[in-house]
């Protein structure tokens, strides 16, 4: 995720990063000035349509499809938004369900070892849905000592252990039921979280509405040189390559946020949460 001051706004117009929209659509944007300089040519030099033409009232139909492509792209961002805040507020509940969960181990243990085990799981918790999340079965920032399946549930399977490593304390009698039934609420809630993360990650827009927007967005520039030429000759050129800037820029950005966990430079924080989660429960246990 990239941090920045949203106060200084000035020296953003001047600076791209590579994951900036207009990088990413530049060789596009080139063939649309060559499209749309094409058609201005052929209607102007070579066919001389006057504006008394039929084609002229071609722009009518841009001015309603306009209306109705806006409200497409306002509500797709708006969904997008919305899943990324949604992964957000998860991230946050598992921050606090692990420094919940080591807080209260902490006042109800009093061996080492056994604040030694959850110092370890609780953050391993963490890393695990991260990797989970993304699909990677790197297990370098997990415990070594873990005896865990690769291909299976990986956040299933530490819940599991800390659930274990719980009932087996109770059954000593260093926990007592009333305790068990505290740290129970915040051990289920980590798979609470989880369930919730697979569901944003899952659970994409989908493909029939996306498909639709890609195609309404590319027949709405394809046509619509061919009435604004006869009212703005060849500054249709810049036209078109802005308004297609414009349009699918907004298609992309939708596309970057609405799996949040990833890598892009705009996904969440993921590993940065993982970390201060790791560092806050050890500073607690």
């Amino acid at each position: 995720m990239i941090n920045y001051n949203p106060k200084v706004w000035f020296p953003f117009i001047f600076r791209f990063n590579k994951t900036d929209t207009l990088r990413r659509l530049f060789p596009l944007m080139v063939v649309a000035a060559i499209y749309s300089g094409t058609i201005a040519y052929l209607e102007l030099e070579v066919f001389r349509l006057s504006e008394n033409s039929y084609v002229s009232n071609l722009g009518v139909m841009h001015s309603v499809l306009g209306f109705v492509i806006s409200l497409l792209l306002v509500f797709r961002t708006n969904t997008a938004y919305d899943r990324w805040w949604e992964g957000r507020k998860q991230l946050g509940a598992l921050t606090n369900a692990s420094r919940n969960l080591a807080i209260k181990l902490n006042g109800f243990l009093r061996h080492e070892e056994d604040k030694h085990f959850f110092r370890l799981m609780i953050p391993n918790y963490a890393f695990a849905l991260k990797n989970h999340l993304r699909e990677n079965l790197d297990f370098h920032e997990l415990d070594p000592v873990l005896d865990l399946k690769r291909h299976h549930h990986l956040p299933n399977q530490i819940a599991a252990k800390i659930y274990e490593r719980l009932v087996q304390l109770q059954q000593k009698g260093i926990l007592s039921s009333d305790q068990l039934w505290l740290l129970n609420e915040e051990t289920k809630s980590l798979t609470d979280i989880c369930g919730a993360c697979e569901r944003i990650k899952n659970t994409p827009i989908p493909y029939t509405y996306s498909v639709f927007i890609k195609k309404f967005i590319f027949f709405y520039i394809l046509t619509l040189p061919f009435g604004w030429v006869f009212n703005i000759g060849y500054l249709i050129i810049p036209v078109i390559v802005f308004i297609l800037y414009a349009f699918t820029s907004l298609e992309l950005i939708a596309e970057e946020i609405e799996n949040p966990f990833g890598v892009d430079d705009n996904d969440l924080p993921v590993d940065q949460i993982c970390h201060n989660i790791r560092k806050h429960v050890s500073e607690v246990l």
